[in-house]
């Protein structure tokens, strides 16, 4: 037999590549990539099967990434609309990893239904062009946000966390384009790098944590895009004693605290050198879910800082205030997951407050005014002084106590703060300090006759309560100037103020004046309405309020206060919640029956369903029975007379599988009065389970002979408002939702649930997640839906 000698092994031509490899490198992949999918059988067929399915044999590395992607994370039976989504990329109306991620994780939740295209599109950002000045814009944003770090850690600052705070906000922004700009502006902001810069940084020998059993908080476990500490931009108190040394007032509206060291000790000491906050409700409403941001902020602040937080009530309006607001203020910021160091009221200085009023009028600083609101008005606007600004302080002195006595009609006298009439903020122009109002107060009872404003209230008591962090959302910042005028003026201390964003949702409205007005004339069935997005509407919803703080810590603390939170982020956060904690039951809203002709009338079949999905089998509590017999309701939607290759329903002659049970099959269906009305559909089940259809229904079965299923209420809720910004509007409550609430009356379910008590929670298979709701009876029980199954919001961030 020949053999080869040495030398023409040698001369011998080199093995030819694997075919696949040329396919891989040809979509852009490099090299490294595509022998990496080639040492992976599963990859290698995955990929190769994206390739035949786009049909491209060439195309741009950024097209072939994203294709790599794809096969990588879902094979094709896993995801059933994989050419939809191969279209978008190779059309580059999906263009970036994010997009993909926003993309893969609207498909995974969607299974066999069909694919709308315009809510698909909406959530990964198809068309969705960010400006490059909008990108500047936001960089500026998020740097001044950062600069007390910026400046402190100079060229060492993480550019990856300001990268990621900047995509937050504009999630399909280019992250090149991010990135360089902000490279670019921390050189105009810190110039040439030093010697220091350029020096590697000491590393730090690890240091074993103490294991310390920590309280458990209402505040979810942390995800990635909550790492960065939302409370690291308040300085500690001691910075904010070495910073904050002087007050500045060049244009009228920058001001900072300034106390004397005397104060300053005095401070100390009532408060033990610790962080005190306030979260100041005015009792006048129901909280809303910008307030669960506001306590987060205030108490989460102190607690974060092992300090003190007041709840205080801003009582100084007695003709809006009820028992019942302050009650339930109680009662959910206990329920949100925070526990007040005290439980304070602004009437309880009432006395505190009149004394310090007295000692401004005596200096010349407050003045008591006769001038009408239409008038206070015009000679605002036309900045000019008050005809009794100049009058004796012991003339407004008497005319003062005389307004206390009751003396004074209301109307006819305010307390003014004599200011500046000629400066641009409207705040510092002269604003009223106290008015006369006869009505009784719900917490001081009748002893006063003259009640502070806000103005002149809020900063005083929180100097009073030593208050080192006056923390307040950012329309509030107008008042700024007065606040501190005031202190000043009266040589109080100083705290640290500082404005965040408000929060605004979509499709909803946040102010305490219009949430009023819905429930006042009716437009919904009150403060807990699970439409509204008051804290108590969104318990009796049945969201949690761990997915709530979830939803606020994500979202972090900024200044930036020109957009719009998407109600889907918020939905993102409740489903990751319930996903974990809801057990699984099945529910048919809407029933048709079915008559499975093949099984003996009486005879019912107890299967075993899962509560939990992932629980195994061996684990009996984590199961319920679920009756199978003769008569069963499914859907009316899971039918149809005219079977398609997009509908995975029962249909004539079609096979479905019943969740949890067996197949079966369409043979007949019975029609009432005419051709459009069915009630009957007749079928027959695979005991054996030999056939394997497509589509998988829930269902309900009678539980024995002739008896009805468990009959329920359940109630449906889309957005309350047609549009994004319903407060813009003139005519907002034209925009309100006619389909916002559905009442199904003759819904069935499972035995199991019969069971259900308030507070409890359920996934109904294929609709939703559902809470019981406070109007359920012994005799009927009644479910909310909490939020569908269906996520628009995904780890890529708001659209």
């Amino acid at each position: 037999m020949a053999t080869a000698s040495d030398g023409d092994k040698e001369s011998a031509a080199p093995a030819s590549p694997p075919p696949q490899l040329e396919s891989f490198l040809s979509i852009g992949l490099d090299q490294r990539t595509a022998e990496n999918a080639l040492a992976n059988r599963k990859v290698t067929a995955n990929l190769t099967a994206v390739i035949a399915e786009a049909g491209v044999t060439r195309c741009d590395k950024s097209v072939g990434n994203l294709l790599y992607t794809v096969a990588t994370k879902y094979p094709t039976n896993a995801l059933v609309h994989r050419p939809d989504l191969i279209k978008y990329i190779l059309s580059e109306k999906i263009k970036n990893s994010a997009q993909l991620d926003a993309a893969l994780t609207f498909l995974s939740t969607l299974g066999p239904d069909s694919l709308d295209s315009v809510k698909f599109e909406e959530a990964c950002g198809v068309g969705v062009v960010v400006l490059f000045e909008e990108i500047q814009s936001t960089v500026t944003d998020v740097l001044n946000e950062n600069m007390e770090a910026i400046v402190e850690q100079r060229y060492r600052i993480n550019v990856g966390s300001l990268c990621g705070q900047v995509r937050k906000r504009h999630p399909w922004g280019d992250a090149k384009s991010i990135k360089e700009e902000i490279e670019k502006r921390l050189v105009e902001i810190l110039g040439p790098k030093t010697e220091e810069d350029n020096a590697k940084p000491m590393k730090k020998k690890k240091e074993k944590p103490v294991k310390v059993e920590e309280e458990k908080t209402a505040v979810a476990v942390a995800t990635p895009e909550e790492e960065v500490n939302p409370y690291s931009i308040f300085p500690q108190p001691e910075e904010n004693l070495k910073v904050h040394t002087e007050i500045f007032f060049s244009d009228g509206n920058i001001w900072r605290a300034h106390n004397t060291k005397s104060i300053l000790e005095k401070h100390l000491e009532a408060t033990g050198g610790k962080v005190m906050t306030r979260f100041p409700p005015e009792p006048n409403g129901y909280l809303h879910i910008g307030h669960a941001k506001a306590m987060f902020i205030d108490f989460g602040l102190a607690k974060e800082r092992n300090g003190h937080c007041y709840l205080r009530f801003d009582d100084t309006n007695p003709e809006a205030e009820k028992k019942e607001y302050i009650d339930h203020i109680q009662e959910i910021v206990t329920w949100i997951g925070w526990e007040p160091y005290k439980v304070t009221y602004t009437s309880d200085y009432f006395q505190d407050l009149y004394e310090l009023a007295i000692c401004l009028i005596q200096k010349g600083l407050a003045y008591v005014d006769h001038q009408s609101p239409e008038e206070i008005k015009e000679y605002r606007e036309k900045k000019m002084n008050s005809p009794w600004r100049e009058r004796p302080f012991e003339e407004s002195l008497k005319l003062f106590e005389d307004m206390r006595r009751g003396l004074i009609a209301e109307g006819k006298a305010t307390l003014r703060m004599k200011q500046d009439m000629q400066n641009d903020n409207k705040n510092m122009a002269d604003f009223i300090a106290y008015r006369i109002k006869f009505t009784p107060h719900p917490h001081a009872g009748d002893k006063w006759f003259i009640y502070p404003s806000y103005d002149y209230a809020h900063c005083l008591v929180d100097s009073l309560e030593n208050i080192t962090h006056s923390l307040c959302s950012l329309e509030f910042g107008i008042r700024r100037p007065s606040y501190y005028w005031l202190l000043a003026a009266l040589g109080q201390y100083q705290p640290y103020v500082w404005e965040y964003s408000r929060l605004n949702i979509t499709n909803n409205v946040m102010s305490k004046r219009k949430l009023n007005q819905l429930v006042t004339d009716k437009w919904v069935d009150g403060w807990d309405d699970p439409r509204l997005l008051t804290l108590a509407g969104l318990r009796r919803r049945g969201i949690s309020a761990a997915a709530i703080n979830s939803f606020i810590r994500g979202m972090g603390i900024t200044r930036s206060d020109n957009s719009l939170i998407r109600i889907e982020r918020l939905e993102y956060h409740i489903r990751e919640e319930l996903n974990n904690v809801c057990p699984r039951a099945l529910v048919v809203l809407h029933p048709l029956k079915v008559v499975i002709t093949n099984l003996d009338y009486g005879m019912v079949i107890n299967l075993d369903a899962k509560m939990w999905p992932n629980a195994p089998d061996s684990d009996g509590s984590a199961h319920y029975k679920v009756p199978f017999s003769r008569i069963i309701y499914i859907e009316k939607s899971d039918f149809r007379l005219k079977d398609s290759k997009d509908f995975y329903g029962l249909a004539p002659g079609k096979s479905v599988l019943l969740r949890h049970a067996f197949p079966i099959k369409c043979m007949e269906v019975i029609y009432g009065d005419n051709a459009d009305s069915i009630v009957e559909i007749r079928a027959v089940y695979d005991a054996s389970k030999a056939t394997k259809p497509k589509g998988v229904l829930h269902w309900v079965a009678e539980p024995s002979p002739g008896v009805e299923p468990l009959k329920v209420e359940v109630r449906l809720f889309e957005k309350l408002f047609l549009s994004e910004n319903p407060a813009e509007l003139d005519d907002w409550l034209g925009d309100l939702n006619p389909q916002s609430k559905e009442v199904i009356k003759g819904a069935y379910a499972v035995p199991s649930l019969a069971s259900a008590v308030l507070g409890d929670k359920f996934q109904f298979e294929r609709l939703g997640y559902f809470a019981v709701d406070s109007d359920s009876t012994p005799e009927e029980l009644v479910f909310n839906r909490t939020v569908t199954l269906k996520d628009s919001y995904g780890k890529a961030g708001p659209k």
